[in-house]
This record gives C-alpha cells, sequence and structure tokens, in this order.
C-alpha cells in the first residue's frame, strides 16, 4: 500500500531556496501533495480561540487525509520560520475543548522534518520541536533532513544523498 505524503510549506519566501528542495522531492517522490502556508490565512493561537474563523481548521482538515506529512522550512535566526511556528501553535485549538477529536486524529500519523538554509550546519536544538511535537501528539517522527542552498538555485552534490534517503523514508 502506497503512503500519501503531503510537504508543508513554510515560508515568507514561497518561492525560495526551500521550495527549490521541496520541488526536488515532488519530482522524485511518490504520490506527494503540497501545501504552501503563505497561501492561507492563519492567524496566532489565543486562549480564546478569536481566529477559529480563518483558514487554519479547515487546511488542517484536509491535511489529516494524509499518512505522512513532511514539515518543510527555512532556518530564519536558528529556527523554523514565523509561518511554521504559527501553525505549530495553532495545533493547540485541537488539542483542548471540542475539537479534541481532531486532534486525535494525528495519532499514528508519520511525521518528518527538513530545512533549508545557507549553511551546511544546522544549530542544536533546531530539531527539538517537530521531535516533541511528534512524540506529544502521538505520531511517528522519521527524523530531520537538514539541506541547504548557496547563492546557485542549483541543489548541492553533497545534498542529494540526503534527499534521496528523505524520499525512501516518505
Amino acid at each position: 500500500m502506497k503512503h500519501k505524503t503531503i510537504i508543508i510549506l513554510g515560508s515568507s519566501r514561497p518561492f525560495g531556496h526551500t521550495r527549490t528542495i521541496v520541488d526536488y522531492l515532488i519530482s522524485h517522490g511518490n504520490e506527494i501533495d503540497l501545501v504552501v502556508l503563505s497561501d492561507y490565512n492563519i492567524g496566532y493561537f489565543d486562549y480564546e480561540l478569536k481566529n477559529e474563523d480563518d483558514d487554519f481548521h479547515p487546511l488542517l482538515t484536509s491535511i489529516l487525509g494524509y499518512d505522512t506529512i513532511l514539515f518543510a522550512t527555512p532556518v530564519y535566526w536558528y529556527a523554523m520560520s514565523a509561518q511554521m511556528k504559527t501553525f505549530f501553535d495553532r495545533i493547540s485549538d485541537v488539542l483542548i475543548g471540542e475539537k479534541k477529536a481532531i486532534g486525535r486524529q494525528l495519532r499514528g500519523k508519520v511525521m518528518g522534518s527538513l530545512s533549508c538554509g545557507s549553511d551546511q550546519e544546522i544549530f542544536e536544538g533546531f530539531e527539538m520541536p517537530f521531535t516533541q511535537s511528534a512524540n506529544y501528539l502521538g505520531m511517528t517522527y522519521i527524523g530531520h533532513t537538514h539541506t541547504w542552498l548557496s547563492n546557485a538555485e542549483t541543489i548541492p552534490k553533497e545534498v542529494l544523498p540526503r534527499l534521496e534517503s528523505l524520499i525512501k523514508k516518505l
């Protein structure tokens, strides 16, 4: 049985370097769909659920139809993008109150993370929000893949084996 995979791209530049990496995965993988968070109106989490009518809930509901979720983000100031962090924060909406049943549907799904930066090195702690979120939500975490692009739009040959390894996990 093939697993359906979705990549959630959180970037201030939806056609930047991280998108170059994501497009490679889509063109070389099987049954991979893409969501670009900047295409949606997703407000910040608040305890009063004031943003309940934005695009988050319909988007999350559509994502629940996938077996594997890969979060792709550029590295901004040694961390995930603001768009990605906002999305993660909003998962809290479906962990409280009457929407808990929606949040429980994340259990058993597969999650991975992908970063793209200008440096070959990823700093300690970058992956922690992904691993701990997967653990908390009862998801199977397949790990983190760090990639980089220089000023060129060409994927460095050192990155390609990382992407091929990730494709096999998806």
